[in-house]
């Protein structure tokens, strides 16, 4: 599926797709519909002013902070503000990090960081598929990032990998 891509109305912007959209790089693509991207707190403001330099719309207010945005056609638009430690090295990296619409995706150890902290049912999902195939120099990558800035989620990182090894390979380690 074809996504609005924001590079020109962020430009300057530190700024990486998330959510559903981001994980088609780590996964088979699932449906969704709207288009998630985060940029720092310290950004927000420029980020709205942007959008609606641009032509966007803004909707509302997210309840779980950010705000949602729709052009003319096209997809609704989550402008997620983050305000994570990990965030600036996130953005930093996804830039060079990008899916087949060329886009800058969060690399999947920090996709997985936001996603378990949104502790929803279809973020455990995606990470739990995510990880699952991820290859051995990527899962070490998630285990470094997490021990980095989330320790606490280690056991439960090794519990979603089992568990997406069994659902996509049929095995564990």
């Amino acid at each position: 599926m074809r996504w609005p891509d924001l590079s020109d109305t962020l430009r300057g912007i530190p700024w990486a797709v998330a959510g559903a959209v981001a994980t088609r790089a780590y996964m088979p693509e699932r449906a969704t519909s709207d288009l998630d991207v985060i940029v720092l707190e310290s950004d927000a403001a420029a980020a709205r002013e942007r959008m609606t330099a641009a032509g966007y719309t803004h909707v509302g207010e997210r309840a779980i902070g950010g705000s949602t945005w729709r052009a003319a056609a096209g997809p609704p638009v989550d402008l997620i503000e983050g305000s994570e430690s990990w965030l600036p090295d996130a953005l930093a990296l996804a830039e060079a990090n990008r899916d087949q619409q060329d886009l800058p995706i969060l690399p999947l150890a920090y996709l997985v960081l936001m996603k378990l902290g949104a502790s929803r049912v279809q973020d455990v999902a995606d990470v739990t598929r995510m990880l699952g195939g991820a290859a051995d120099a990527d899962l070490d990558q998630v285990r470094a990032v997490a021990r980095r800035h989330a320790a606490e989620l280690a056991e439960d990182i090794e519990s979603l990998i089992a568990l997406g090894q069994l659902e996509l390979r049929g095995d564990a380690p």
